[in-house]
């Protein structure tokens, strides 16, 4: 279904709005990240002072067990204030007011400096999720160097037992908490509406607002750990997440407004595939990365109001000391684990899913040849995100749950590896007697099925009830975990960073530097991980920071592996940047010979994507087929933005 996103001629203006008896508005001011920071400041002191004002006669605030209440109220205050003064809410309180907001007209060059504003433009929001993103996966790496060099040793400690548990519930939180719109936020919010023929995301407001969700989140994040972090870990369980100081109270504000933007920006995406796509765009002819998108969407809109309500228990019994989750006083620790895995174990696709699709997008484009399987890959993922919804217990096997519920879980998580399956033989299939160009990005999407396949075959023996009771807690799942999540969704990431900078930034990034880098992440990134899978089956746990002598070889090997790893990736960064930044060789137009319809625009990419809605004529794989019919008809005959589509949609 496509509309007009257009609006008619004087429809919106001040006379029309008089004519409607409407009074018309400019926004009060147009803020930026410098008043946000007043804003969010401003906000955050007075939510402290609200709370010890609220809760100073607290028996427990009183005996001098600190004053919770006045945490969350600066925190959540604090987060009201930083959308005030970044001029996101000038829209929802005029129209309480009973004004008609005005927008200002919109410019086709867009500035940098708009970038660090609230903007509705769907491609400046997709640049501001792409860097936002790279900044906070290299914080967290940072995080987990720090975590290897103390493992140098198991008797020369550089961090303290304590600060060493924050730096891995640091690492853990922000990997698993900020990377979850690693993709969907910035190519999602980029490219979909140009894939599917759209001038516009449905809401851009809450799409905007699902980036900038993400900022505070980041840094109150961070906060924690000079307030003694979280003991926790990432998974929050209780009742040490019920003991815990103010760094847990920053966990969880911190998860919340994260939940809060993954929910935003599920409605958003779910909202413009299904209403916004062009004319002819059927669900057959629809790209695999949007079949990724609305999969993971929907995911997201069942599973984080789930998160969302275990972390407004654990607030109550932190803040106001309930008991819903403290087995001492009447609760169960249980409840938690379940809230947190049945969000938790879905989530671990809402990582992986749209790795999937974004790799199955580009691997035609370098294997030129179409898809193998369209609708096959289409169903694994549809399959794939059905299934995650009854799995998660197998995270519960050495918790004390009933028994009788193990044979359950364990054959729904062996299952999720056939449709899983369906997705690594389409690409197989994809790549199988393709002519085969090994550009950089190919060189990523690669990497991605030999990591995924460790990633993989690990995965079966961790979901067998006897195998997990020699694991559970070890180094072999976080290897196994790390191979699944990081060598898939990271090397996908890179590989669509790669492909899409030409077309977002018109420039072409070194290939030699390209190159060089992916083997020095391909190469690390094995030689970090392959031995952890070794290191676990030897006995050592994870989260802790002593072990055995006899394993610090191969921990050593390890730890020197990961800073190469992190030479790798922080030499693709400085590509990325000395590419954008100083020699900006131009790309040219569709340096890929992509087939895609957000090709097709040419760049810089219009400010509404297309003059015209376009008429969709076929699906974007037709490669080396000798079928020269192009995707869409960018300029149909007649005024077919205003169709309305139905039927065969």
């Amino acid at each position: 279904m496509a509309i007009d996103m257009t609006p008619a001629a004087g429809v919106g203006s001040p006379t029309d709005l008089e004519a409607r008896g409407l009074k018309a508005a400019k926004p009060w001011f147009t803020g930026n990240m410098l008043t946000a920071f007043i804003g969010g400041a401003i906000g955050y002191a007075f939510g402290h002072w609200l709370g010890n004002a609220i809760a100073s006669n607290y028996s427990v605030v009183a005996d001098g067990a600190g004053n919770e209440v006045a945490i969350y109220l600066s925190l959540i205050i604090g987060c009201l204030g930083w959308f005030v003064g970044l001029g996101a809410l000038n829209y929802p309180i005029q129209k309480l007011l009973g004004l008609e907001p005005i927008d200002p007209p919109k410019s086709e060059k867009r500035s940098f400096w708009e970038h660090f504003t609230y903007s509705t433009d769907h491609k400046v929001v997709g640049v501001q999720y792409l860097f936002g993103m790279l900044l906070y996966f290299l914080v967290a790496g940072l995080l987990a160097l720090g975590i290897r060099t103390e493992l140098l040793s198991p008797v020369n400690h550089i961090w303290a037992p304590d600060t060493y548990i924050e730096i891995v519930g640091e690492h853990g939180t922000m990997m698993m908490m900020m990377m979850t719109s690693v993709i969907m936020g910035p190519f999602g919010n980029y490219l979909i509406p140009l894939m599917i023929g759209s001038k516009k995301m449905a809401f851009p407001r809450l799409e905007a607002t699902s980036f900038w969700f993400t900022v505070p989140s980041f840094f109150i994040l961070l906060s924690a750990l000079w307030q003694g972090g979280f003991q926790s870990g990432w998974t929050g369980y209780a009742p040490l997440s019920i003991q815990g100081g103010p760094g847990q109270s920053d966990y969880d504000v911190a998860f919340a407004l994260m939940a809060l933007s993954m929910v935003a920006a599920s409605i958003n995406m779910t909202a413009t595939i299904i209403n916004y796509r062009a004319p002819g765009m059927r669900w057959s002819r629809m790209p695999i990365l949007a079949w990724g998108m609305i999969t993971v969407a929907f995911t997201m809109l069942l599973s984080v109001p789930v998160l969302f309500d275990g972390l407004y228990v654990m607030s109550l019994d932190r803040g106001v000391r309930t008991a819903m989750l403290y087995a001492g006083h009447g609760g169960s620790s249980f409840l938690w684990e379940n809230l947190f895995w049945f969000f938790g174990h879905p989530e671990v696709y809402l990582l992986a899913l749209p790795g999937f699709a974004l790799t199955v997008e580009l691997l035609p484009v370098f294997a030129r040849k179409p898809i193998f399987a369209l609708k096959t890959s289409t169903a694994g993922l549809i399959g794939v995100a059905v299934l995650s919804f009854f799995v998660w217990q197998h995270h519960l096997f050495m918790s004390g749950m009933n028994p009788d519920m193990r044979p359950l879980f364990m054959l729904t998580t062996e299952l999720i590896s056939i449709p899983t399956g369906f997705l690594y033989l389409v690409a197989m299939g994809t790549v199988w007697r393709g002519k085969i160009r090994f550009e950089v990005p190919m060189l990523f999407l690669l990497a991605v099925f030999w990591n995924f396949l460790w990633g993989g075959v690990t995965g079966v023996y961790n979901s067998d009830v006897p195998v997990d009771a020699l694991v559970h807690g070890s180094f072999f799942v976080m290897a196994h975990f790390h191979f699944t999540i990081m060598g898939q969704l990271i090397f996908a990431v890179f590989a669509g960073v790669y492909y899409y900078v030409p077309l977002i930034f018109g420039i072409r990034l070194n290939d030699k530097l390209g190159k060089i880098s992916f083997w020095i992440i391909f190469v690390a990134f094995n030689s970090t991980f392959l031995p952890l899978f070794m290191i676990g089956l030897l006995g050592q746990p994870r989260r802790v920071f002593e072990y055995a002598l006899r394993l610090q070889h191969l921990n050593q090997w390890v730890s020197v592996s990961s800073y190469v790893l992190g030479f790798g990736i922080l030499l693709y960064v400085i590509n990325l940047i000395w590419s954008l930044a100083v020699t900006r060789t131009p790309a040219g137009p569709n340096p890929w010979e992509s087939r895609g319809l957000e090709w097709q625009v040419g760049y810089p990419v219009p400010r509404d994507n297309f003059e015209k809605v376009p008429v969709v004529l076929r699906d974007p794989y037709g490669y080396g087929t000798g079928d020269d019919t192009p995707v869409a008809d960018l300029n149909p005959v007649g005024d077919m933005a205003a169709v309305v589509t139905g039927g065969d949609a």
